[in-house]
């Protein structure tokens, strides 16, 4: 029904930047909500970033003034700015979204299968 696929991640230097983006596809009537979450070997998934279909944005302590989200609704695609990353962001990074399918106009929350961003010293 509908589907979520990200990419951009990979090997970076601490101190560098990247983009991770979650395109959505499928019968989508509306996308809602949308947010990162990562999770490291041994760690709990937390919430990095999230982002309303209005705009308003919301960030875990770790990242704040360092990574941004935003959302392009054309595109159905949400994207995480990374900047300035520390060895500890390494982890898998999960896009998720509040969506609304069609024809029959159910609420699902999908998952992508994540990518894997990896900081090195």
């Amino acid at each position: 029904q509908v589907q979520l696929v990200e990419s951009g991640g990979g090997l970076v230097q601490a101190g560098g930047s990247l983009r991770l983006s979650c395109a959505a596809s499928g019968s989508i009537f509306s996308l809602n909500a949308m947010r990162w979450y990562r999770q490291a070997p041994g760690k709990q998934r937390e919430l990095v970033a999230g982002i309303s279909r209005g705009g308003s944005r919301n960030y875990a302590d770790s990242v704040k003034g360092r990574f941004t989200i935003s959302r392009d609704n054309a595109k159905n695609t949400v994207y995480l700015q990374m900047n300035s990353v520390k060895p500890e962001d390494t982890a898998d990074y999960y896009c998720n979204a509040d969506t609304i399918v069609a024809p029959d106009y159910r609420y699902l929350a999908v998952w992508g299968q994540g990518t894997l961003v990896t900081v090195s010293s």
